[in-house]
Order: structure tokens, then sequence, then C-alpha cells
């Protein structure tokens, strides 16, 4: 780290990258697993539904457009 960046962060240390070492910023290993997996099995869910069936996609679009203009109306 050169001493230019040393000065405009004060509170590093030589050695310590800015996005590590920093508390409260670490990853938790094993946390969400039932939820990732139920995200990602409905976004997988979506891509297939978007791929076979295309009007199901426009529809749903259609019907969310609408109910925003019926808001703003």
């Amino acid at each position: 780290m050169t001493q230019h960046v040393r000065d405009k962060e004060p509170e590093t240390t030589l050695g310590a990258s800015a996005d590590t070492g920093m508390p409260g910023r670490g990853v938790t290993p094993g946390r969400g697993g039932p939820r990732e997996l139920l995200g990602l099995t409905l976004v997988a869910g979506a891509a297939v539904l978007f791929v076979v069936r295309p009007e199901w996609y426009e529809a749903g679009v259609h019907i969310v457009a609408t109910r925003a203009a019926s808001l703003v109306h």
C-alpha cells in the first residue's frame, strides 16, 4: 500500500485489504441454505416458463402494467 492510499484511509493497516479483515463484513458459511434453494428453484422455474410458454410471461407483464396504470389514475 502506498503512502498516498494510507493517508486517505487512516483506519487501514499495512497488509490489510480494503475488503477483508473488517468486522461485520465476513460471509457466514452455512446460512440461508433452504431459502437459497427455494429462490433458485423459483428462478429456474420462471426461466423455464419464459422459454416454454412466452405468452404467459407476456400476460404477466400485461397484468402488472394494467394494475400499475390503474393505480396512477
